[in-house]
């Protein structure tokens, strides 16, 4: 892999991990689309370490005060809803690390096919701009619940087959419960933080077999600052707009892939 393709990839995935039109699914289509040699999974891990740094670089303080709420015996108001949210994030978490360790085999082979991809970009585009239309947009990030939690958690699992958008998936899914969008994204990339990680510890041995090359480096340090800078400004765009742009993207893209398939 070159340097250019490293970045390109790198752009996807920093892009597309936390905007809602799916960073796995771009990481299949590109090289499909311009024929690079496959990265290699170590390549992959390195990208999703990026926007785990990424994530972390922009949520580090909500981090460390969740986590410090657990020792402190204070029963205030923000302690309290600290150690609620870091539970809630425990909690949605689990349905994503029982699906990734159950699937894993398949979203490395049979879930990658571009027609599936592009049926998968179309069908959560409808339910993102279905949601956004339909929610409430009422309940702020305090107002989350346990019940909340467990179905945006469900909704991160299924996002394992590329093209569904684990961004995508739950924040339709907190849409749909009538949480706002700025809630929404927030949780969505806070309960980021936990399966990233988790993912990236468990192929570690890849990265490191594979060898961490320049352009393995380069990749992930891309992926990292256009993570932080999507997160950033998405959080800033859905305070006064709506997801409709990416859902025309995600079925824009879509056509595209279909009409190269057949074209092949």
């Amino acid at each position: 892999m070159n340097i250019i393709q490293s970045v390109i990839l790198g752009l996807a995935q920093g892009l597309g991990e936390f905007l809602p039109i799916s960073s796995s699914g771009h990481l299949v289509i590109l090289p499909w689309f311009f024929n690079f040699k496959d990265p290699g999974l170590g390549f992959d891990v390195a990208l999703h370490w990026g926007t785990l740094v990424a994530v972390l670089a922009y949520f580090w303080k909500d981090w460390i005060r969740m986590v410090k709420a657990l020792f402190i015996k204070s029963q205030n108001g923000s302690v309290k809803q600290d150690r609620k949210m870091l539970g809630l994030i425990v909690v949605a978490s689990v349905p994503g690390a029982i699906f990734g360790y159950l699937l894993d085999d398949w979203a490395e082979t049979s879930f990658r096919a571009p027609l599936l991809i592009a049926a998968t970009l179309v069908i959560m585009g409808l339910v993102l701009g279905w949601s956004d239309k339909v929610g409430r947009k009422k309940r702020s990030l305090a107002e989350i619940g346990l019940w909340d939690s467990i179905l945006i958690g469900i909704s991160q699992a299924i996002a394992i087959v590329p093209g569904i958008s684990r961004s995508g998936a739950t924040i339709s899914m907190a849409l749909f419960r009538n949480i706002n969008r700025e809630a929404a994204a927030r949780f969505s990339f806070l309960l980021s933080t936990p399966i990233i990680f988790g993912a990236g510890l468990i192929k570690v041995p890849e990265l490191l077999h594979e060898g961490i090359s320049a352009s393995v480096v380069i990749g992930a340090l891309v992926a990292a600052f256009l993570g932080f800078l999507s997160i950033k400004y998405l959080l800033r765009y859905i305070q006064t707009k709506n997801y409709f742009p990416f859902v025309w993207y995600r079925i824009a893209l879509a056509l595209v892939i279909v009409v190269v398939y057949f074209l092949r």
